[in-house]
């Protein structure tokens, strides 16, 4: 199977249908999506999101990957782009961990994987990343990984029904 990624101890693999109890139950976790653009109640609702995964492989607009960790055998988070416009070489990553997980480096290790895809594998020249302000464990995995502050702006959020401030971070392909 192509677009695997392979870590000291994840596998990183392409999100498929028969992994939507998975997304789920992160999605529907509101420690999970506190900071991300979507919330869950259903497992009914959450198959808009499976669709949403099976587009960007059959649109070229992207990919996210299930992290599993490979000593548990476990599911623990997942990761990729979106957003991907091969043209200009340009994509918008996002992620998340599980929150047993949180603070194993699973990031630390995983999330340096997936951009050395994207900048190496996919060709792309430049990757985005749109982290809430206050998401300070996010800003720290972007900084860790030479990500750059480049802006930071208000949008308003449908599903908080609020106005948030978004921080814009990138990284450039050098050369």
């Amino acid at each position: 199977m192509k677009h695997i990624i392979k870590t000291e101890r994840y596998l990183l693999r392409p999100i498929v249908d028969q992994d939507i109890d998975f997304i789920h139950e992160a999605l529907s976790d509101p420690t999970v999506t506190k900071h991300y653009g979507v919330h869950f109640n259903t497992l009914e609702e959450t198959k808009e999101q499976m669709i949403w995964y099976s587009n960007l492989i059959n649109e070229k607009s992207g990919i996210w990957w299930c992290i599993e960790d490979l000593a548990l055998k476990e599911l623990v988070g997942a990761g990729g782009y979106n957003d991907l416009v091969k043209e200009i070489g340009k994509a918008e990553i996002g992620f998340w961990v599980l929150p047993n997980y949180w603070g194993q480096g699973v990031m630390q290790e995983c999330f340096p994987a997936i951009v050395d895809y994207g900048l190496n594998a996919l060709g792309l020249s430049r990757i985005e990343g749109f982290v809430e302000s206050n998401n300070d464990a996010c800003k720290r995995a972007m900084s860790k990984t030479n990500f750059v502050l480049e802006d930071t702006f208000e949008e308003f959020d449908k599903r908080k029904q609020a106005r948030v401030q978004i921080d814009l971070y990138s990284i450039e392909k050098k050369g």
